[in-house]
């Protein structure tokens, strides 16, 4: 519900406006009128309702400058503009991660108190205060963020149950489309679980309520004023809305909400499997017995699944007694599942039936855990597009076992290099550059000086446990 205001939405009068019958002959004409009066006057009470905790979102951070002569020009401070709403009356919030990405400073700007407008005759109310904000935690998986301020007694909105949404349902979009605060848009419930790529674990709530730049990170309520989604992003040929946006599911945001406030992070949990969805092709191909399902497509040696006894080509038929229709399904099942704790996994192998128990344990994030390490300040290698680190044994013991022990790891690339055949990927290890060995951020900034602009350079990088060169022209 609403908080501070619980009830204040009338759904049974939405409902009975909209179900209204149109009048017959001789009926008493104004009766279409009144209905409408009263559906408006139920939906500005959503909006009423919904408003005041919902802010706008302003981002300092890093953006990246593709092409162009100037090495100096790939990092860039940029600002932005999102979207985001008040989850705890305490003052925390949820927003997309990509709304403060990579920040120096993030700022909020509260709707304006009741105090701070009462007695003002004026439409125009002015604006609510801008307050600072830090970040509790992002997670990219699922684009997602918390931002924590300092300021308590604030109206909250809460989550709604995103598994009971429908098809042809009533919602609305709030949030600052092009910077335009306290905007609302109605529309509603196109699909309620779009998946972009049959492996991809997240999913979407598809509305055509209209949804612009700088949406992001607002709410998407239902009639009750509460949150079903978080609005996330568009797909338009023209760069603005065409009816057709998305937004993370609130059963998703609360998981993850809650995750990041009582850890600043979110932990998924794994049995070091490869999950598949199964299709025709594939069980024709396979010779599975089902054309529908999960099948394992790979079983990690000496994780939790490869000790339990599971095989690759394994289909699996239920989890916790739960049947399994697909791989994101199975995937999905498991990282709620609490770190240490045993599911037990029934699959059908050679026409038999067979029950697994397996340890759930937590999946690694590299990408992720490396994010810790840097800042653009401080990481920053112009000349190659990215973000490098010395290779200190703390970061040693996350990469799998390397060739040699010293040089600088690539945790990100921030612009496209300029390379002839290859770019680098987070992960590689750079170990030499042209004839000089690179054992340091240092050092490898100083060789990159000792290069003229126009002069080749190849750098010797370890992927995956081998050796190769990248090479381009440094500009």
């Amino acid at each position: 519900m609403i908080r501070p205001s619980p009830g204040r939405v009338l759904t049974p009068l939405l409902v009975a406006a909209l179900l209204a019958p149109a009048p017959s002959a001789g009926q008493d004409n104004d009766a279409p009128a009144v209905d409408s009066v009263r559906l408006s006057r139920t939906l500005e009470a959503v909006a009423e309702g919904v408003l005041p905790a919902v802010v706008q979102i302003f981002s300092v951070g890093y953006g990246t400058t593709p092409g162009g002569a100037d090495v100096s020009g790939l990092l860039h401070q940029h600002e932005s503009i999102g979207s985001g709403v008040i989850v705890d009356p305490s003052g925390y919030i949820v927003t997309n991660a990509h709304v403060v990405d990579a920040p120096r400073r993030v700022q909020v700007r509260l709707p304006p108190r009741p105090d701070e407008i009462e007695g003002r005759a004026s439409i125009l109310k002015g604006k609510g205060r801008l307050v600072g904000a830090r970040i509790v935690g992002r997670d990219r998986e699922t684009d997602l963020a918390v931002l924590k301020i300092d300021v308590s007694g604030l109206p909250s909105l809460s989550f709604a149950d995103s598994d009971e949404l429908k098809s042809g349902q009533l919602v609305f979009a709030f949030g600052s489309p092009l910077g335009l605060e306290s905007s609302v848009s109605m529309g509603v419930v196109s699909g309620t679980a779009r998946q972009f790529g049959p492996e991809n674990p997240m999913i979407y709530v598809q509305t055509d309520a209209s949804i612009n730049p700088g949406n992001s990170g607002g709410p998407l309520v239902d009639v009750n004023g509460h949150v079903v989604g978080i609005n996330t992003f568009i797909l338009s040929r023209s760069g603005g809305s065409e009816g057709v946006g998305f937004a993370a599911p609130s059963n998703i945001v609360r998981a993850v909400y809650e995750q990041i406030r009582a850890t600043g992070r979110v932990r998924r949990g794994e049995i070091g499997v490869r999950a598949q969805t199964i299709t025709p092709h594939l069980a024709d191909a396979l010779d599975l017995e089902l054309s529908w399902g999960v099948v394992l497509g790979d079983v990690v040696p000496e994780g939790p699944a490869d000790r339990a006894g599971l095989r690759i080509g394994d289909v699996v038929l239920t989890l916790d007694g739960k049947r399994m229709e697909n791989g994101r399904q199975l995937d999905v099942n498991l990282y709620r599942r609490p770190i240490g704790s045993t599911v037990t996994l029934s699959v059908l192998r050679s026409s038999q039936t067979r029950t697994f128990d397996v340890e759930v344990v937590e999946r690694r994030d590299f990408q992720l855990e490396l994010q810790h390490f840097v800042t653009p300040e401080q990481n920053l290698i112009p000349g190659l597009g990215i973000l490098g680190l010395d290779l200190t044994p703390e970061i040693e013991r996350l990469l799998p076992a390397l060739r040699k022990r010293t040089g600088v790891l690539v945790a990100s690339r921030v612009a496209k290099g300029h390379h002839d055949d290859e770019g680098f990927e987070p992960g590689d290890v750079i170990h030499r550059l042209n004839h000089r060995e690179v054992t340091s951020l240092e050092d490898l900034r100083s060789a990159l000086g000792e290069v003229a602009r126009g002069s080749a350079v190849a750098v010797q990088v370890e992927r995956g446990g081998g050796m190769r060169f990248i090479s381009f022209e440094l500009r």
